[in-house]
């Protein structure tokens, strides 16, 4: 159904106003400070978007698709280090550039299935992209999905809390974590977590940002039949080896 004019500007107008709002204070940020830059009274807003993760899938649908774009360029460079360190490198300059991001990349999007679908042809390429670096000898024996998604999370709270000089401070903990990463820097130690566990951690961040949990309850239906894994960047294949409104406001 096509909203009026002045519905479908009030609705772009919020989508603009959560995509800074987001940006600048991740995606727990109050809707109050969105519905104030947007110009629009509260209930407008939630009316357009009943939950915070409607808001969420409408901001980052597209800009998710930065993530997949990083991933295939990756795949496209000839070397196998070096498109993986791309690809990381792409990936943690997306958190410091927004918090939103910083903070989407290690949730879980089941709720979300335009982001799900987007992040779960990522992953494909992702495993693709590990499995040729350690193939080549490049890329310590044992890193998995689950270690993506526990560098991810390291670099998403380095970005919360280097105030100022998050850019920084993230390419330089990504170079020192991608050089530990290298086959020739390995040593034994301790195994990633496994892929249910991570995803229960992912679910948790969900449930920490966006106020409602992510479980599927008795009954529910899987995302559109997908066959994905909850989480895509946590497959089970991966860990083989290593086992309130306000009434009184008029429709806008």
């Amino acid at each position: 159904m096509e909203l009026r004019a002045d519905a479908a500007r009030n609705r772009a107008a919020i989508v603009e106003a959560a995509r800074t709002v987001f940006a600048e204070q991740g995606l727990d940020a109050p809707l109050d400070d969105i519905a104030r830059l947007a110009g629009t009274g509260n209930a407008t807003l939630y009316r357009r978007f009943p939950t915070r993760g409607d808001l969420i899938e409408a901001v980052f649908a597209e800009r998710m698709v930065e993530e997949l774009d990083a991933v295939e360029a990756a795949l496209a460079n000839p070397d196998p280090w070096d498109g993986f360190a791309s690809y990381v490198t792409a990936v943690g300059a997306m958190q410091t550039r927004d918090r939103g991001i910083a903070d989407l990349v290690t949730m879980d999007v089941t709720r979300a299935p335009e982001i799900e679908a987007v992040r779960a042809r990522a992953f494909k390429g992702l495993v693709k992209l590990i499995a040729r670096a350690r193939t080549a000898g490049v890329l310590r024996d044992d890193f998995t999905t689950q270690d993506v998604v526990l560098l991810l999370m390291a670099n998403a709270g380095l970005v919360e809390r280097t105030h100022g000089i998050s850019e920084q401070a993230s390419a330089r903990l990504l170079h020192v974590l991608l050089d530990g990463l290298r086959a020739t820097a390995a040593t034994d130690g301790p195994v990633a977590p496994g892929a249910p566990d991570t995803e229960e951690a992912m679910r948790r961040n969900s449930e920490h940002r966006l106020g409602a949990s992510t479980r599927k309850t008795k009954g529910s239906k899987s995302t559109k039949g997908s066959k994905e894994p909850v989480c895509p960047q946590t497959s089970p294949a991966s860990t083989a080896k290593t086992s309130t409104r306000s009434a009184s406001e008029k429709d806008n």
